[in-house]
């Protein structure tokens, strides 16, 4: 998963990464080498042992978190955000008095680079740093920089000094494509701000940017709020499952593993039940949003923010869905029969399947035919083990190897955070990655990727390397064992590792296009791709071992868990499909046929299969409508995107290093500063159609003859 501010115009785009390459605009090449330094460790070993965190204390002098020297105290913040706030002033001017051509572009990206490396920062420590007094001097700090974002992207002079620019035809046609590209992203955020509309207009616009900022806020938050019951209500046998709070029970989530149907039955109706004041929210959030596309020139709010994406157009999109639910449906009441199937074995007297039923049935369905009990697996995943096995699959498709590196003191938020060294082995140090893996109080229950800095080419020629962050949830390690990951943990690491590295790949020359800061149907690529490598026994077999015999993992566990996943996948996958749906619709045109419940209803029922629970309105709980609205369905596009790649180029080999280096030089090497779909016609060599992607989806769920013969030996 990604995490990008939210910042507008100026502050840090969708999703993506970059890395070096030879294409045109790449600057790969023109790079000079960084020194390689001597106070490297091997990545696997670093990871199995307790950091020396007591050292930190009595050598060194303080630096700051992630080396900035400002940020040793939580005031520092404030010192940061002025200096970047005078810059900008400056920039500002710069801007508007520099005539227009390529130098333009570099100053916008100057003046994104300076609000985004306090704002990307703060965006992450107000979420991680287990201080409040940090989390609290960050917070105001993305106030400050959100207040200065807004004044820029209404600034006129600022907004003609680039519209100078991109109205000259001759001017434009002497851009390099990454420039050009740059340049006209600038000009997109700036009129979704309704800068280039009447005064009236342009309040407007602005008016309602604030309005669905304070809504989306308030939104998010109510997706996670607890509903109560008073507790005579609830069957009495059922009540220890939930949380007591004097006379009422608290429902705080679905409970979809729970053995118990009637505890799911009652969790769902419970936890679904609509609030109205977030209905309200909901409905002012997707109207002021199609008001502000209407407004800047957008027939639907899904128009506008499809707008540079693979699928281009939400006519598109619902051409995908629709396909692709054409192609599953089949096999998705084929799954819903065996669910049936197994509740009738468990349950006989209540055997429909029911929305609260697919999580828990497709897992008893798994663990009865496919032995895959993660105790089982755990010890072959340390987490050491897991590193190197990234290791030992980067340079051998990249030529990068990961170095641990010790801190200075006050560098990290918490003494368990370790930090990687990414270096290539001619190009040299290419960046640096924070792991902040493991649990802890008040840490956000969240697998994901957040960019501190943006990679950008400087004026003085020397090039700013990326920094990043990989937040995970791992076990800590024991006094008898290192941190064992299951399955799944060992997967959601490759997948961001996926993230980190088209972050550190990339040698954008601006940083507004850097890594992941591309189109999000196209951000979750690199990090698809990395699951069918995490789950390649050719791959697992190079680090699977017991932590105490060395052993390694039999391949049949590995074809086991690989075939255990394609259990009820359809149904799954139908089920993002539903979603996706969903999306769109409200997205669509306005104002909408029906409330958000009635639509909710209908598009169960027709692309997903299972009934509308009365008085339940899961829509409410739907939190991706915030940071993901009109744009669910990249997860399905990206995952089909994956698969193709992985089939075309890494199936027969997945250590090819010729398929690394073309993947690296069309797909990673232009974060977001080429079209999407012309990465993966350069990758795949061929433009796919809707359905070649729909193909590739469906093919994914056909179990491998291979494992069947293994399976009978």
């Amino acid at each position: 998963m990604l995490c990008t501010g939210r910042l507008g115009g100026f502050g840090a785009r969708a999703a993506a990464l970059r890395p070096g390459g030879a294409g045109r605009g790449s600057l790969g090449a023109g790079i000079r080498a960084r020194r390689v330094s001597t106070s490297w460790s091997p990545v696997g070993a670093a990871f199995n042992v307790k950091p020396q965190g007591s050292r930190w204390d009595l050598f060194g002098e303080r630096r700051g978190l992630f080396g900035v020297p400002e940020l040793s105290v939580p005031e520092g913040f404030h010192i940061a955000q002025e200096k970047a706030l005078r810059k900008t002033e400056l920039l500002v001017e710069r801007a508007c008095s520099t005539p227009p051509g390529p130098q333009t572009v570099l100053i916008f990206d100057e003046l994104s680079d300076s609000l985004c490396r306090v704002a990307d920062l703060a965006d992450f420590v107000k979420i991680a740093h287990p201080e409040p007094a940090f989390r609290e001097a960050a917070e105001e700090a993305c106030r400050s920089i959100g207040t200065m974002v807004e004044k820029l992207n209404t600034n006129v002079e600022l907004y003609q000094s680039l519209q100078k620019l991109l109205t000259d035809k001759k001017l434009v046609d002497s851009l390099d494509p990454e420039t050009r590209r740059v340049a006209e992203l600038f000009m997109f955020d700036f009129e979704i701000s309704g800068i280039h509309l009447d005064k009236e207009k342009r309040k407007t616009a602005v008016d309602l940017n604030v309005k669905i900022l304070d809504l989306s806020s308030t939104f998010l938050m109510g997706t996670n709020f607890p509903n109560k019951i008073e507790k005579h209500l609830l069957p009495e046998h059922i009540r220890h499952n939930f949380i007591s709070a004097g006379d009422h029970i608290i429902i705080d989530g679905l409970h979809a593993e729970a053995p118990d149907d009637l505890v799911r039955e009652a969790a769902y109706k419970i936890f679904l039940y609509p609030n109205a004041g977030q209905l309200k929210c909901l409905e002012e959030l997707l109207s002021s949003r199609d008001l502000l596309a209407k407004l800047v020139g957008y027939s639907t709010f899904s128009h506008r923010a499809l707008q540079g994406t693979i699928a281009k157009n939400p006519e598109t999109v619902m051409q995908f869905l629709e396909k692709l639910s054409d192609k599953l449906s089949e096999r998705t009441l084929k799954d819903f029969e065996m669910m049936r199937g197994m509740k009738m074995k468990l349950n006989p007297q209540n055997s429909e399947v029911m929305p609260w039923d697919p999580p828990y049935y497709s897992g008893v369905i798994r663990a009865e035919r496919y032995n895959i009990e993660p105790s089982l697996y755990c010890p072959f995943f340390s987490l050491g083990a897991c590193m190197e096995g990234l290791n030992i699959l980067l340079n051998r498709l990249l030529g990068i190897s990961l170095y641990a590196e010790q801190p200075a003191k006050g560098e990290v938020w918490s003494e368990d955070v370790r930090k990687l060294a990414v270096v290539h082995e001619s190009e040299g140090l290419l960046g640096y990655i924070y792991c902040d893996f493991f649990q802890r109080a008040d840490k956000p229950h969240q697998d994901c990727h957040f960019t501190i800095r943006g990679g950008r080419l400087k004026e003085d020629g020397d090039y700013q390397l990326p920094v990043v962050v990989l937040m995970l949830n791992l076990p800590r390690s024991s006094k008898s064992s290192p941190t064992l990951l299951t399955p799944g943990m060992m997967e959601n690491l490759f997948h961001e590792m996926g993230h980190a590295m088209h972050s550190m790949l990339g040698r954008t020359r601006y940083q507004h296009v850097t890594g992941t800061r591309c189109p999000t149907d196209f951000a979750e690529v690199p990090s698809i791709l990395m699951e069918y490598f995490a789950n390649d026994y050719r791959v697992v077999n190079q680090f699977a071992r017991h932590y105490q015999t060395g052993q390694p993992l039999p391949k049949n566990m590995v074809s086991r868990l690989c075939e255990s996943k394609k259990v009820c996948a359809a149904a799954d996958m139908q089920l993002q499909v539903f979603y996706s749906t969903l999306d769109q619709i409200y997205h669509g045109k306005h104002p909408l046929r029906n409330s958000t419940t009635d639509i909710l209803k209908e598009t169960q029922e027709k692309f997903y299969g299972l009934p509308y629970v009365p008085n339940t309105a899961w829509q409410l709980r739907f939190s991706h409508l915030v940071g993901y609205g009109a744009k669910y369905y990249s997860y399905l596009m990206s995952r089909a995107v994956a698969c193709m790649v992985w089939k075309e180029c890494f199936l027969q080999d997945p250590f090819n290093r010729a398929a690394g280096e073309r993947y690296r030089r069309e797909m990673l090497a232009h974060g977001g500063g080429r079209e999407p779909m012309l990465m993966v016609e350069g990758m795949l060599q061929k433009c796919p159609s809707v359905d070649d992607f729909v193909s590739a989806l469906i093919s994914d769920l056909d179990l491998d003859f291979e494992t069947f013969l293994m399976d009978s030996e």
